[in-house]
């Protein structure tokens, strides 16, 4: 529907807000529906490789108390989550290598027992081994490139290869996963033209989930003197990328909400139709830091379900209570 020269100008002038978010709620409301499909997500470990400039979770990080919950209490989680209605298990890591392949397919295994569908958001891995999770029943996978810009992801990402992150995103779609990726709104040195880059990007790439989200800064990272993203900037990235990709799903991604009390609400009224929700235990989440200051519940899983589709409810809209699956 946009050109490229369109979505710069789009992006660039606030004058046309209204206009874009109205439309961006339209395409999603005849996509995809008025229901919001709720995962469940489990942050089971805060170890990871990387240096990534802008993550707390960096391994050059000193000051984070790392974590790795165990096989039994992961699945324990997911059961938790399953018993409270939650159609879909996000278990999400920073890369971490002391989960060995075998032991990631059998968590999936048992999870995939309890009859939903399993996200994995673990990081870079090779064909056959992705090939293996896919076997052993992960239906999803989240691999975010953040910035399509060769040049501004290998500054952002020392010591990791673009060309390596292209593949995977490769590979996971050869292997029929359903391929979630995004971008971060805002980053040092990142352009107008890089952000409509990335929206045409996913669409290149024939996505199936993409998150957007501000960046946020963290203290304990090389990044601690710049300056956090632009809320609104975040969300007509959002916005365009619903108009032009209409029947993906597109969360309203927790970094909106701890950037900007009910951004997510304001997420879900420019194009979103996923929340993202932490049934991680607060003695693990609390030390997941991509970011400072991230939202969190002080409710139980059941609990919080329920003031979240009671929120949902207020605004029109309701739990899609299904699996969740891009809509074909």
């Amino acid at each position: 529907m946009f050109t490229k020269n369109e979505i710069i100008e789009i992006l660039s002038d606030n004058s046309k807000n209204e206009w874009l978010f109205g439309l961006s709620d339209s395409i999603r409301k005849d996509n995809v529906g008025d229901g919001v499909h709720l995962r469940a997500l489990i942050e089971f470990s805060n170890y990871c490789k990387n240096n990534c400039l802008y993550c707390g979770l960096r391994c050059l990080n000193k000051n984070v108390k790392r974590y790795r919950m165990p096989k039994s209490e992961i699945i324990e989680t997911a059961k938790k989550a399953v018993d409270a209605g939650y159609k879909t298990i996000v278990l999400q890591s920073g890369e971490d290598i002391k989960y060995k392949i075998n032991e990631l397919c059998e968590i999936v295994s048992e999870i995939k027992k309890y009859n939903v569908a399993v996200t994995l958001s673990i990081g870079e891995y090779s064909f056959d081994e992705y090939k293996m999770l896919k076997d052993a029943g992960a239906d999803r996978f989240l691999l975010r490139i953040e910035t399509s810009n060769k040049l501004l992801y290998e500054k952002m990402h020392p010591n990791m290869s673009f060309e390596k992150r292209i593949e995977c995103l490769k590979n996971l779609s050869e292997l029929n996963f359903e391929v979630g990726s995004g971008c971060i709104v805002g980053l040092p040195f990142q352009t107008i033209e890089s952000l409509a880059s990335d929206i045409l990007f996913f669409k290149e790439i024939n996505a199936d989930m993409i998150g957007i989200g501000p960046l946020i800064i963290h203290n304990n990272t090389p990044l601690s003197d710049y300056q956090n993203g632009d809320f609104i900037l975040a969300l007509k990235v959002m916005a365009i990328t619903r108009i032009l990709m209409p029947k993906i799903n597109i969360p309203a991604t927790t970094a909106m909400e701890t950037l900007l009390k009910n951004g997510q609400e304001m997420a879900l009224k420019a194009g979103a139709n996923v929340l993202m929700v932490n049934v991680t235990d607060q003695i693990y989440s609390d030390n997941y830091s991509i970011y400072p200051n991230k939202i969190k519940s002080n409710s139980n899983i059941i609990e919080q379900k329920a003031l979240i589709e009671q929120k949902l409810k207020s605004i029109g809209r309701f739990n899609s209570n299904d699996f969740g699956f891009r809509a074909r």
